[in-house]
């Protein structure tokens, strides 16, 4: 993945640089709104990092530009601010994803990596699958070997949520967002519920369970798990 980090306090500028890179990832930073607008619409990158407050030019007039020349490329929006307003304003102006300041910089990656993944290719899979279970996107049906699994909507999204994510860690705020379209938390056991329900039917009757409980962070599914 490359990544543009458009952020001008370098603190958080360098903490996102140095957790992208340590996962393997490019990074390229810009300080202002300005040259942070320019470099995204003149070379090419997979994602953008972008800060709301930024100086000569503000977050949300950079990604209004950015979507008037890159309506695909995956945009994920920093902010100090929590209230509804930003969120609701940073989506309407074509953001994929929003994260609040302060935030792990392991979260921030799953999202960046979530987002970075959703383009081309990967996105015109008909067929997700780890070990033994297969998700089929176009017939709707799961099968771990031979047995055929029946999910329920929220469960068959919820799964290939975590597959076109697999091995890598799916945050619950981005089960809200993507599952149930929430972008905040009610506060409910509504994820707990639905993982528990999806582990009884993927893993219970199977020798090698395949989702995985990320303490303080998520899920994530991958083979072999112990």
């Amino acid at each position: 993945m490359k990544a543009l980090i458009i952020e001008d306090d370098p603190t958080v500028a360098e903490h996102i640089r140095s957790g992208l890179e340590s996962a393997g990832h490019e990074c390229f930073h810009q300080s202002d709104g300005k040259n942070g607008l320019n470099r995204a619409l003149d070379e090419h990158f997979d994602l953008v990092i972008l800060d709301i407050m930024l100086p000569e030019m503000d977050g949300f007039t950079v990604l209004e530009e950015i979507r008037a020349v890159h309506p695909a490329l995956p945009v994920l929006l920093l902010s100090a601010k929590s209230q509804v307003d930003d969120k609701v304003r940073g989506l309407r102006s074509g953001a994929n994803d929003y994260l609040t300041k302060p935030f792990a910089i392991e979260e921030l990656l799953a999202r960046a990596e979530g987002l970075a993944g959703r383009p081309g290719a990967a996105s015109k899979e008909t067929e997700l699958s780890v070990g033994d279970l297969t998700l089929d996107l176009l017939r709707r049906k799961v099968t771990r070997g031979e047995t055929e699994i029946d999910l329920q909507a929220k469960e068959f999204q919820l799964l290939e949520c975590l597959l076109r994510n697999r091995g890598k860690v799916v945050t619950r705020s981005m089960l809200l967002e993507r599952v149930w379209n929430y972008h905040f938390d009610p506060q409910t056991n509504l994820i707990d519920v639905h993982i528990s329900r999806l582990r009884q039917k993927v893993d219970k009757t199977f020798n090698i369970p395949l989702i995985e409980t990320v303490r303080g962070t998520g899920y994530r599914i991958s083979e072999g798990l112990s």
